[in-house]
């Protein structure tokens, strides 16, 4: 077993010891307003919890990639999300704004401890694979129970998923991940992970722009998968273009871990290595 899929069978466990911190982490109150920052993996977690936090009520949260930040922008705390907390653009981010800043990181060895005011170590959750995995769906666990979501259902629905027959999935040409609110962002994950353990083609976009021309290369051994409830019609329209639609009723985020696997089958079976993906590290640290 490679450690990638190791670190995918751990997930559940790891959701449920991040649930449990939740309540005494130094995250974001309600009622401020909160940028979120990251890069790669990391911004599309930033997509899903901002989603996620403006839909529970808590106050206005955007999420950029820590190089694009607005500076000129005020918000009330910026929340940095950074596996290794050696990221270079994270790192310049946190030395530059004067708002309260909170990181959340796997390493409690690394610059990322100084660099924010606040931090949350969730170091049970690191990797020794460079794609993540466990840490990415471990980070969201702890800031959906933080914003008082009750994990149980989720934590159910990944062990399930760990125990799926992936049929033929890991063999399609090509791949799109569609999401809507908060499961935009995991859709863009679920793209990323094909691509960097498998270097599968790989397309996302929010489900209900999927029909404004990405439908145009949907076709036999295509797949378009949901996560998440599909918009009525949808999963029609990808069948009579003679594609494979995918769909769930389980929670978005163990769906993922289920791309996961095919991702790591499909690297297998093509003689790649997910635990070290070409022209990748674990950190990109710039001169």
């Amino acid at each position: 077993m490679t450690h990638t899929e190791s670190e995918i069978a751990s997930q559940p466990a790891l959701w449920a010891r991040a649930a449990d911190l939740a309540a005494s982490a130094p995250l974001p109150r309600p009622g401020e307003r909160v940028a979120v920052v990251g890069c790669g993996t990391s911004w599309f977690v930033a997509q899903a919890y901002a989603a996620l936090r403006e839909s529970a009520g808590q106050g206005e949260t955007d999420a950029f990639a820590a190089s694009e930040f607005p500076l000129g922008r005020a918000y009330d705390r910026v929340l940095a999300l950074t596996r290794s907390g050696t990221t270079t653009e994270v790192l310049a981010l946190l030395s530059t704004v004067e708002t309260p800043t909170v990181a959340i990181t796997a390493d409690p060895a690394t610059p990322v401890m100084t660099a924010a005011g606040e931090v949350v170590v969730l170091d049970f959750a690191d990797e020794r694979s460079v794609v993540q995995t466990r840490f990415a769906t471990t980070q969201l666990a702890l800031l959906r129970a933080h914003l008082g979501e009750d994990l149980t259902g989720p934590i159910a629905d990944a062990e399930l998923a760990l125990s799926d027959d992936l049929g033929d999935l890991a063999g399609a040409e090509q791949y799109t991940f569609l999401g809507r609110g908060w499961t935009t962002g995991l859709a863009a994950e679920a793209a990323l992970k094909m691509r960097e353990a498998a270097r599968a083609w790989t397309e996302s976009y929010p489900a209900m722009e999927y029909r404004h021309g990405p439908i145009s290369i949907a076709g036999p051994g295509r797949v378009t998968w949901m996560l998440g409830a599909a918009p009525e019609g949808l999963a029609a329209e990808v069948l009579d273009c003679g594609g494979t639609f995918v769909e769930s009723a389980r929670d978005p985020m163990a769906e993922l871990v289920k791309i996961q696997r095919v991702a790591v089958a499909r690297a297998l079976a093509n003689g790649l290595n997910p635990d070290e993906p070409l022209h990748l590290t674990r950190s990109v640290i710039l001169p």
